[in-house]
């Protein structure tokens, strides 16, 4: 056993005896998610503002289905090379993320000892060469087959990484109860992909991915219907305290660091009669997306239950003036709900209308505090691509400690 995993192995041991209180946190850090498909915009919206994030996670790295590192960016070039270099300077962490979401591929890979460990030794080369205070292991889509081999991968990968950072950015877990509430609990029920007693001995930093909820929890979507609400947020409140709560009892607290989206998503909702929903999704968006529907359309946006901003609206062709007027004074944001609504109920029909619903300043603001409530490390936004709420960094400043 070297000294580091003596250390975290006594560190833990006394997490379990004795959690830490919010008060008990040293630090509260910002992270954030640089995707390289928008590569210029993502590094002009994030270089003036190093100085109110603890760390940045260029998201350029990806994986071939034979456990080659692909390299997106390039990381070696402008603008990448600028943004790394300005924030070394500033003395802000540069923990690139590698994302890799092909399960298959995962399993053939992570199940072969030898194309294992020659990942791991791969990695800690990147991360070395470079220069770089860590890598963030964005692993998805496994299966519960994977579990134990992914568990071996970060044991490696942490041995061989020195006093340099592992981050791993794990599902969001719904409490079982929340998921299928009114619901036959399947068997599968429980089976993950992730092992987070594991996970809490080999990740520097955990990332929970505390977004894209949707209708995951199917006991706060009882809640909202029970009250006429719609209800399809990217990540309510409610519901992110449940995912830290239960991810607190095997990870250390000082590990955890909330994700917050920053983006979108559109959906066609059908209206049925008594206040019944059923949503699909078409896409998500960033937040002037609602700005130019809000305006085309004459809606303000509202905030709802879940602290996001939506509206509602009905689509129609360019070629067609929009049924909402545009006036002076713009009708409520849900306006075509309720008209949808109203039309259901009399002729005992059906009738569709769009529904957006994102994530402004204001949410960031709100996840922010509750994190802080919640005693964890802090917050990692996705994604700062130039898209964002412009305002999230004026919330963000003096933010870290």
């Amino acid at each position: 056993m070297n000294i580091r995993t003596l250390y975290l192995f006594l560190v833990t041991t006394i997490l379990v005896a004795a959690p830490l209180s919010a008060s008990a946190a040293t630090s509260f850090e910002v992270s954030g998610w640089m995707p390289y498909w928008r590569a210029a915009t993502s590094t002009k919206d994030v270089t003036p503002h190093l100085n109110e994030l603890t760390e940045i996670n260029p998201f350029v790295y990806s994986m071939s289905t034979t456990g080659t590192i692909i390299d997106n960016g390039p990381m070696g070039q402008a603008p990448w090379s600028t943004v790394v270099a300005a924030a070394k300077a500033q003395k802000i962490r540069v923990v690139p993320t590698i994302m890799w979401s092909n399960g298959v591929a995962l399993q053939n890979v992570l199940s072969n000892a030898k194309a294992r460990q020659a990942l791991e030794v791969n990695i800690a080369k990147l991360v070395k060469t470079n220069g770089y205070d860590g890598i963030d292991i964005d692993f998805e889509n496994k299966t519960a087959a994977t579990k134990d081999y992914f568990s071996l991968f970060l044991k490696g990968l942490y041995s061989r990484m020195g006093n340099k950072f592992v981050t791993c950015d794990i599902e969001a877990r719904t409490p079982i109860s929340a998921a299928y509430y009114g619901q036959e609990i399947p068997a599968t029920a429980g089976q993950y992909a992730n092992d987070y007693t594991q996970i809490n001995k080999y990740c520097d930093r955990v990332h929970l991915m505390t977004y894209d909820q949707q209708t995951v929890d199917s006991q706060l979507a009882a809640v909202a219907a029970s009250s006429s609400q719609l209800y399809a947020p990217v990540a309510d409140p409610a519901w992110v305290e449940m995912v830290v709560d239960l991810a607190k009892q095997s990870i250390s607290p000082k590990k955890l660091i909330v994700g917050v989206p920053t983006y979108g998503y559109e959906y066609q909702v059908t209206a049925y009669a008594n206040n019944q929903y059923t949503y699909d999704i078409l896409w998500t968006f960033d937040p002037g997306y609602a700005k130019q529907i809000a305006l085309q359309y004459g809606v303000t946006p509202v905030r709802n239950s879940a602290g996001e901003m939506t509206l509602t609206y009905t689509p129609v062709s360019s070629s067609t003036t929009p049924t909402s007027p545009l006036s002076s004074s713009p009708m409520s944001g849900l306006t075509a709900a309720a008209a949808a609504s109203l039309y259901a109920t009399t002729y005992n029909s059906h009738l569709t209308f769009n529904l957006l619903d994102w994530s402004d300043a204001q949410s960031v603001v709100d996840k922010i505090a509750l994190a802080k409530a919640l005693g964890v490390r802090g917050v990692a936004l996705f994604e700062f691509d130039g898209g964002e709420d412009p305002a999230i960094w004026s919330v963000l400043q003096g933010v870290k400690k």
